[in-house]
């Protein structure tokens, strides 16, 4: 397979993030680091003792023991019934005792590797790696220009281009926008047509019934080239299952644990609870709840495949108790981050959470609540943090500009999780001596040598005095970054890509739109 030159297989260019500009030859239209493997250099933060944590795992097993969940799934409760666990005839209801978890949670790989059509795309889950996915799932998007509107394919297909055109975004979480222009029974086969063509990192397939995640699964299989058994060996394309808390697993989630772990891919298992509402209102009982919910996922999917990979995801946060709303980026959010992370540690299984918030606009209330959501998930050692770029409104929007904000952000936290220079030269006991007491180091040869490379320069910050601004006054965030996001489409090439692999993709999208697609009825 051959590839031509994109931007995230440009030599580095050093640690500034700068402005866009023209491309020249196989370069990148604008600064930025290389496509890199982010590692955390620390250890994370626990937030409660190894005692307090053990109370929560007590708790969560007397859940499952005791109350159980509702897998309304009849395959699913049958597979858990041959495991051994507690299914009674004529009932949803399935119970699983501590011994029951303890054995099949040792199936579970602590790490994994998921695959990309272009191998320097390749990312690691779990240990020490992070890694990033843009926003997925929103059902509207925004912009400064044309405000808020549906999700469609044009918009789907310009943030699938800026994700893989920044080299920040380790692959594609989901589709960014729904595009509901396309009808529902083909969208799945024209969006992973899409995401596997203009993109060429890994990706995401929802798990809408059988044939969705068949149909992805053999996509991702086509982009790579590869036959069913390397498919099966290498995972290749992920799924997120979502638990319908309270205590209940649903269909189309069940079903896609079965395929997806029927064929060796991850599945990323993640209540969404939310303490208030479909959760206890203290964070503790909330946490409770969400590891018993993720415990019974991720031990079906080694009960469907021993050994299948998998992640523990955290989706933990509280309400606005006035209206009932979903609030993000709060202290509350950040305990649960950390306590998820915490579990997930002690599952030995790699931890997934989010950079969310709940700001309306690109403002002062995105800012602080994706920071602090963005915090919790590295403080809590989040190996992968997903809707890391675009989120707004509570995940209702993918906004243009608030992708390039989160972009800055990202590079931020990139630049601070960078092993930090400790080599002789960067001691600069000579630079010290020659420049001594009283000089100053701007034109020092020390300086002058890292001049580009010596600080991460945030793409959206102007740091001049305000006296040196031009008359009409510096842009706002919001316009330099609607800005930025234009200049930045403007510069996007395809990434390169076997035309025979093409044709496959396209034969098989095309074949399978012709006989009609998947159910919607689901």
């Amino acid at each position: 397979m051959t590839h031509h030159a994109s931007l995230t297989e440009a030599p580095p260019q050093g640690r500034r993030g700068g402005r866009a500009g023209k491309r020249t030859g196989g370069t990148s239209a604008f600064e930025q680091p290389p496509f890199r493997a982010l590692r955390l250099p620390f250890a994370p933060t626990a937030i409660v003792s190894d005692d307090e944590l053990e109370a929560i795992h007590r708790a969560s097993l007397r859940v499952l023991q005791e109350i159980g969940l509702d897998v309304l799934h009849d395959e699913a409760r049958a597979i858990m019934r041959r495991a051994g666990a507690d299914v009674r005839v004529g009932s949803d209801r399935v119970r699983f005792d501590a011994a029951l978890i303890d054995e099949w949670m040792a199936h579970c790989p602590s790490e994994f590797t998921l695959h990309a059509r272009n191998p320097a795309h390749n990312v690691r889950f779990g240990g020490d790696a992070v890694v990033f996915a843009q926003m997925a799932s929103a059902p509207n998007c925004s912009d400064a220009d044309r405000g808020r509107r549906p999700g469609n394919q044009a918009d789907f297909r310009n943030f699938l281009k800026l994700a893989q055109m920044h080299n920040i975004i380790h692959l594609t979480g989901g589709y960014p926008v729904e595009p509901i222009d396309i009808h529902p029974a083909i969208r799945h086969l024209e969006c992973l047509r899409d995401i596997a063509t203009l993109t060429d990192k890994a990706f995401h397939v929802y798990s809408l019934g059988r044939e969705r995640n068949v149909d992805g699964m053999e996509i991702a299989r086509l982009a790579r080239g590869v036959s069913h058994e390397q498919f099966a060996a290498e995972p290749s394309c992920f799924s997120v299952i979502n638990t319908n808390s309270p205590l209940k697993l649903d269909v189309p989630m069940m079903e896609g644990i079965i395929q997806m772990a029927g064929r060796g891919q991850p599945v990323i298992i993640t209540p969404f609870t939310l303490a208030g509402a479909m959760a206890p209102v203290t964070i503790a009982g909330a946490t409770v709840q969400q590891n018993a919910e993720a415990l019974a996922g991720l031990v079906f999917a080694q009960m469907v495949r021993p050994g299948t990979p998998v992640g523990y995801g955290g989706f933990t946060s509280n309400v606005d108790m006035r209206s009932g709303a979903p609030a993000f980026g709060t202290p509350e959010y950040m305990k649960a981050q950390l306590l998820g992370g915490q579990l997930a540690r002690r599952y030995r299984v790699p931890y997934r959470t989010s950079n969310v918030c709940a700001a309306n606009t690109v403002d002062a209330q995105a800012a602080y609540e994706s920071t602090f959501a963005l915090w919790g998930a590295i403080q809590g050692g989040g190996n992968f943090v997903k809707h890391a770029a675009g989120w707004l409104e509570g995940g209702l929007r993918c906004s243009y500009e608030k992708f390039i904000l989160d972009i800055d952000l990202l590079q931020m936290v990139a630049e601070f999780l960078a092993p930090l220079d400790l080599s002789e030269d960067a001691l600069a006991v000579e630079a010290i001596a020659a420049v001594g007491p009283g000089g100053h180091f701007f034109g020092s040869p020390h300086t002058q040598a890292r001049y580009k490379t010596a600080f991460y320069a945030p793409v959206l910050s102007d740091w001049r005095n305000f006296e040196s601004w031009d008359q009409a006054g510096a842009p706002t965030t919001i316009e330099h970054a609607n800005r930025v996001w234009k200049q930045r489409l403007e510069s996007y090439e395809t990434p390169g890509m076997d035309p025979a692999l093409r044709e496959a993709i396209d034969d098989f999208v095309d074949r399978r739109i012709a006989e009609g697609g998947a159910p919607t009825d689901f």
